[in-house]
């Protein structure tokens, strides 16, 4: 059950959930206003003392990837995950921020909320409504920060009138403003002659264009008090439209192993001894040197994909470099298993690590065409790229109520969560003509902390 908090209200995490990788979801209503969510990482002091550690639509990282920008999923207008192990001890504080890109204040906000997730299942929620604002254009949202060597929950809620560059100077950061466009200087008049001596004919002003310098004859002398033209060139300015930037698509900073970097592409940092598996077909650029090569599952495991139809027609990835992949768009999740397991469909797999553990699983039921269906499972140390046509939503699983999910828009879940069943949905087939496998919808069962994974579309 999800724990309600009120502002400046403060929990521990082990309270919450024995969990140590966190969802952090932050949903804003607020028709008419830009606004970015970012993440700061904190130290002692409390103090952006490494700019490394500001995390946002434009760096969605820190370094070693502990805290990592996920985007706007799950109804979540933007979220992070947080990897409580890995955050270095230098960081004490990750303070989670939102500021206003553009005009308005922070009471516009109709409502709004941060939540923790842990294992699948929401277990903490601090919600808010503009009325607590007036003219701020940043807030901190809220804090996860250590004492006594435990991580700890704080809802702040506290607003800042300067936007991002209050927010920044509050931690000790500097904004960095974009370059001043060049403009010419116009030198000093020069002094006037003695009245005896005749003015001196001003040499011909030479004004730049394109390509050449025309020469403009002068046809008396130019008066003293009036300075000559510029010779350097004065620019014009740009239309609207013609300047388009793409600094916030930047591939991230480099890391190892896996990364996200945006909704449909993830990108791997290949090593002599770290190679992946991926779909044939799924590069789509690489750097350095990686060679792809045909993945031979053995005899066996080919009989039983054959049997199966869960053929997954793969590469190997092995060299040196970063490499790219990405299959129609399709929205990529990194699933990192810790000695766990868990079932994927197979057309839901774009890549794995070559470590882990893959087998055929065949689940049976009464009711399900040919008597059962198939999916894969992994186990190990590792990382599963799971692919979704659109938006997925993780559901926990428990004994009551009980979980169903159709068929064809099941995409995984985690191995204490269990099939016993399979149940008609209660519609009529004639509804659905030409989609009669609607009728077929498989039951989950499981603990706390189990879950599963479906996609909003029917494949």
């Amino acid at each position: 059950m999800s724990r309600e908090l009120t502002k400046a209200a403060r929990v521990r995490i082990a309270d919450l959930t024995p969990g140590t990788e966190l969802y952090l979801g932050v949903h804003l209503d607020a028709p008419g206003l830009v606004i970015d969510v970012s993440c700061f990482g904190l130290d002692a002091e409390e103090r952006l003392s490494d700019d490394r550690y500001f995390v946002f639509f434009n760096q969605p990282a820190s370094p070693e990837g502990s805290v990592r920008l996920l985007g706007a999923q799950s109804g979540d207008t933007e979220a992070f995950r947080v990897l409580l192990p890995d955050v270095p001890a230098a960081i004490h504080r990750l303070s989670l921020t939102a500021a206003i890109d553009g005009e308005g204040v922070m009471s516009q906000v109709a409502s709004g909320y941060v939540r923790l997730v842990a294992d699948g299942a929401e277990v903490g929620r601090y919600s808010f409504t503009g009325a607590e604002f007036s003219t701020e254009r940043a807030v901190m949202l809220a804090d996860l920060y250590r004492r006594n060597g435990e991580w700890r929950f704080t809802a702040v809620g506290q607003g800042f009138d300067g936007g991002l560059r209050a927010l920044l100077e509050n931690f000790g950061g500097e904004a960095v403003e974009e370059d001043e466009p060049p403009t010419a200087t116009v030198p000093a008049p020069a002094p006037a002659p003695p009245a005896d001596v005749p003015p001196t004919p001003a040499p011909a002003p030479t004004v730049q264009v394109p390509a050449q310098q025309v020469p403009v004859p002068s046809a008396a002398p130019v008066p003293p008090a009036a300075p000559p033209p510029p010779v350097a060139s004065v620019p014009v300015p740009e239309p609207p439209g013609v300047r388009i930037s793409l600094v916030k698509y930047a591939e991230v900073p480099e890391q190892s192993g896996w990364v996200r970097q945006n909704d449909h592409l993830v990108r791997y940092t290949l090593t002599k001894d770290q190679d992946v598996l991926a779909l044939h077909g799924s590069m789509v650029a690489y750097q350095g040197q990686a060679d792809f090569a045909h993945e031979s599952s053995g005899m066996l495991r080919k009989l039983t994909a054959n049997l199966t139809g869960q053929t997954l027609k793969l590469m190997r990835v092995s060299g040196e470099g970063q490499v790219f992949l990405a299959d129609e768009a399709s929205h990529l999740h990194l699933v990192r298993l810790e000695g766990d397991a868990l079932c994927v469909s197979s057309d839901r797999v774009l890549a794995f690590d070559a470590h882990l553990e893959h087998e055929v699983r065949r689940i049976e039921g009464e009711g399900l065409p040919n008597g059962g269906f198939y999916t894969l499972q992994f186990s190990g140390h590792g990382t599963v790229v799971v692919k979704t046509t659109g938006i997925p939503v993780v559901l926990p699983v428990t004994p009551a109520p009980e979980t169903y999910a159709d068929l064809h828009a099941l995409v995984a879940w985690s191995r204490g969560a269990q099939v016993i069943t399979t149940a008609p949905v209660r519609i009529r087939r004639s509804a659905y003509r030409g989609h009669a496998a609607e009728a077929f919808s498989v039951q989950f069962r499981g603990g706390p902390g189990n879950f599963i994974v479906v996609q909003p579309f029917e494949v």
